[in-house]
């Protein structure tokens, strides 16, 4: 089949560079690479031009300079519109036509409907038009705008999604009048843009300023605008500013931030990666009041570069710039930033145009690395071999022959319940936000109870193979088939999302391609879980579970160890910044910043959900070879959540901790789940490395794994055997591996599709997904339980309507995705239980089937726990 060729090289190639036949690396740190593109027409240069990209075009705009020789000339102003295009062979200039007026000094921002020029000044007056610069291959059109406010020079803007936010600047051409405005402009709104409408939000609460700088960037919570310096006077005294306000739109807030090194002003700031914002340009006060005397002699403006990191509030100095320009406006231009001319010294502008390129720098991953990982590797599928020989019926591919200890099923639940979102989602949240996710696990030991008592006794009183028999017993062959199907999609859903982002955060720490990840991942565990079955799946659970838990005790000590201060330092930074916080006290079912509630509601139908409906863990219930075995591998499962829960975001919090110490090492071309693997490439010895990595492969496998065999299960079981399609137990076998091997390889496939770098965080992404499918299971589960009115016309209008308001939820509200299962839980069971009662038709025989008619000897325990 040609179209598998690619993936199949790709997973050749993996096992290669795992193997060290191909020199691989890790990333670390960022690498600033520039370059120079042809000059500006204009070979005096321009200060203050609007500048942007449109139709993959760099537009820049007017602009103001001084004719040579600069110190016996005025400034003049400029309305000739330049436009550089790519071509085969490189770049070119093109004329694309005159501004309304010459004009120099306002602010802009690249738009989906071309450059918003915003403001702007010439030598008599201050301006408040706004229009669109648009480029049509040939020439440019202006396209007006709503007009801002008051009129504005010596600001800058930024955009976050389709709002643009103007910070700072001055409204008449005196410094006197620089402001601490900050107005929104939401250019969602279709017809007229000149009928938009500016909003005038909380103002600065700093000092007023033009001159300064501003970018987007997200803070882990939210996105947010950044205020960096400027420069203002007050009672004809200059005064420079370094100090940094953070504006968040989602609040109407502001929050003070860490002042930059030095004094920054009249240049450029971009964010880059996603909590990096890097100045790539600007003054200070040196020299600042020498001009006149110094003339050519003036050096010219600091060459320095600065990143500042939102999540850790710290600064450092990236090395020099090419060449310092000043006045101008950094632009995004693919996945390179462009500083088009600019001021060089007073007076002296610059017709250069650079464009920077940001980067990782390489970084070997070690031979004994490549040992260790490949050895793990290499023994999981030696697992499965070995089991592979002991599956010679259904009962012992699905359920291990119920013969499994209780420890190994625990342990395998476990892992299962947490797997890689533990060793990277927890970590990731805990670096960037807090510990308030972490309440919402230890849920799970109160939820167990309901699982011990309610959930497990009915599925092994009809000695289930899948959770989706009771559904058929109590409600029907639709009920049974919908929940089946529902799962099976959700768990493709999960396989892709858990392959693709452990893989995206595993290509810094390894060598391998985010595909080849996915492959390697993919690849293995479709052959020990498709040779061994659910035996094989328990006892490398059992594995992953010490690999997991080993390799992050490991991460914890030799993070503390660098930390300044050791542990002392480690618990003084993080409480300083506010890291230990377990709860938001608020009512916003919308904000970042997940309320108490919302948490503790969320995670109770997220664990009640999987604990009773989720056929990957209800599996394990059945594999154990009595109840009481069973009860132990459920408590033994919600146990190991605490000190899980706990190692993890205490590795997510020693992150930040060493980071806020060793700000330099930061990268800013991984993502904040990427933050634990950068740990591990950079900084943990080699041999070291590689168990931790094989770790987060364990953590990957264990869910993916888990999800071909419990999906098998569920086709085979739930479809197959009602049809009667094959006639032997030894041929459903058959068709078992053959299931598990479609649903390994449909999965890889699809986390080959997904391979997102945008994605910001592996935790909330899954959350999402099994907030819209498992509430809906879990509320038909507990609809047939806990009531007897409840008939099959109704589960099956909970179940529609559930997913209906899930799918509506999910694309068209603002609530935080952690409720997703208490709505669908609630949706589902409300609705059920009203269209039975609507319905009127009684159900069947309850017998067994309810907590209410249970066997005698069982329903006095069942009424005592709950």
């Amino acid at each position: 089949m040609p179209h598998l060729r690619p993936l199949l090289k790709n997973f050749v190639v993996a096992l290669l560079l795992v193997a060290g036949a191909i020199p691989g690396h890790a990333c670390a740190e960022t690498v600033l690479d520039w370059e120079r593109l042809p000059d500006l027409p204009n070979d005096l240069g321009v200060a203050g031009p609007f500048a942007g990209i449109d139709d993959d075009a760099l537009i820049v705009a007017g602009g103001a300079n001084f004719p040579r020789p600069v110190w016996e000339s005025d400034k003049q102003w400029t309305d000739a519109i330049h436009v550089l295009v790519r071509q085969d062979e490189g770049y070119q200039w093109k004329e694309g036509g005159q501004l309304p007026r010459p004009i120099a000094y306002g602010a802009c921002v690249t738009t989906r409907v071309g450059v918003l020029c915003l403001g702007g000044c010439d030598a008599d007056k201050v301006y408040a038009d706004t229009y669109f610069l648009r480029w049509d291959g040939e020439s440019v059109t202006t396209v007006p705008c709503a007009p801002l406010p008051q009129p504005m020079a010596y600001g800058q803007a930024a955009m976050i999604g389709q709002t643009v936010y103007v910070v700072g600047g001055q409204k008449e051409t005196g410094l006197n009048s620089a402001t601490n405005v900050i107005w929104s402009l939401d250019l969602s709104a279709h017809g007229d843009p000149t009928n938009l409408e500016w909003k005038t939000l909380k103002p600065l609460p700093g000092p007023t300023r033009a001159f300064n700088l501003i970018a987007q960037q997200h803070d882990g919570f939210n996105d947010s605008i950044y205020v960096i310096g400027g420069r203002r006077e007050e009672n004809g005294e200059t005064q420079f500013l370094q100090d940094v306000w953070q504006y968040v739109p989602k609040t109407d807030s502001w929050k003070k931030r860490q002042s930059a090194p030095r004094t920054i002003m009249a240049g450029e700031a971009i964010g880059i990666g996603q909590s990096h914002i890097f100045v790539l340009g600007s003054a200070d006060e040196s020299n600042f009041f020498q001009a006149d005397d110094l003339k050519d002699d003036h050096p010219g403006f600091p060459k320095e570069a600065f990143a500042y990191h939102t999540i850790t509030d710290t600064w450092i100095k990236v090395g020099e710039t090419e060449e310092n320009l000043v006045t101008t406006t950094a632009v995004r231009w693919g996945e390179s930033i462009i500083i088009p001319s600019g001021e060089v010294r007073p007076r002296v502008r610059s017709p250069h145009i650079w464009k920077v390129t940001p980067s990782s720098s390489n970084k070997s991953f070690g031979v004994l690395n490549y040992i260790v990982l490949f050895g793990y590797l290499l023994g999981m599928v030696g697992v499965g071999v070995y089991f592979s020989r002991k599956n010679k019926s259904t009962d012992d591919y699905f359920r291990g022959g119920k013969q499994i200890p209780w420890w190994a099923a625990g342990c395998s639940i476990f892992a299962t319940m947490l797997s890689s979102l533990t060793f990277m989602g927890f970590p990731s949240k805990s670096f960037a936000q807090d510990w308030v996710y972490a309440m919402g696990n230890f849920t799970i030991p109160v939820v167990a109870i309901l699982a011990i008592y309610v959930a497990m006794p009915f599925y092994r009183r009809i000695d289930a193979t899948s959770a989706y028999q009771y559904l058929e017993m109590r409600f029907g062959r639709s009920a049974r088939v919908f929940a089946s199907g529902s799962f099976v999609l959700f768990h493709l859903f999960r396989m892709a999302i858990v392959m693709s982002l452990t893989a995206l955060a595993l290509a810094v720490a390894t060598p391998l391609t985010p595909v080849q990840s996915v492959m390697l991942m993919g690849v293995l565990s479709i052959a020990y879980c498709t040779m061994g079955g659910i035996e094989a799946v328990i006892w490398t659970d059992t594995i992953q579970t010490f690999v997991l838990l080993g390799g992050a005790l490991l991460a914890v000590g030799l993070l503390l160890s660098g930390v300044d201060g050791g542990l002392e330092g480690f618990w003084q930074i993080a409480n300083q910044s506010h890291k230990f916080n377990l709860a938001n006290i608020h009512w916003d079912i919308t904000n970042a910043q997940v309320a108490l509630w919302v948490i503790l509601v969320g995670g109770v139908a997220q664990n009640i959900s999987s604990y009773t409906a989720d056929q990957a863990v209800v599996q394990r219930y059945v594999t154990t070879p009595t109840q009481q075995e069973a009860t132990k591998s459920i408590w033994i499962s919600a146990l190991l959540t605490i000190p899980a829960t706990l190692i993890f975001f205490t590795i997510g919090t020693s992150l930040f901790a060493y980071y806020h110490s060793h700000p330099a090492k930061l990268d800013a071309m991984t993502t904040t789940d990427q933050i634990f693997p950068l740990f591990i490439a950079r900084e943990i010895p080699v041999g070291l490395a590689g168990l931790i990595v094989a770790g987060i492969f364990a953590a990957a496998q264990s869910t993916v794994s888990t999800s071909m065999n419990s999906s098998a299960t569920a086709i085979i079981v739930d479809f197959l055997r009602p049809l009667e399609l094959c006639t032997t137990d030894r041929s459903y076998l058959t068709a078992a591996r053959y299931c598990t091997f479609a649903i390994g390889t449909v999965g890889t496939l699809l986390g080959i599709l997904f391979v997102n770098p945008n994605i910001r965080s592996l935790f909330d992404a899954f959350i999402v997904i099994l907030g819209i499918f498992m509430g809906i299971l879990g509320g038909l589960f507990l609809l047939g339980a806990f009531t007897r009115r409840a008939n099959q016309f109704g589960a099956m209008a909970g179940a529609l309507v559930g997913s209906v308001v899930m799918l509506l939820l999910w694309k068209y509200s603002k609530i935080n995705s952690y409720f997703y299962p208490a709505a669908g839980l609630s949706v589902c069971f409300a609705t059920g239980y009203l269209a039975s009662w609507i319905a009127g038709k009684a159900p069947g025989d309850l017998a067994g089937l309810t907590i209410y008619d249970l066997p005698s000897g069982e329903n006095s325990i069942v009424k005592e726990a709950v």
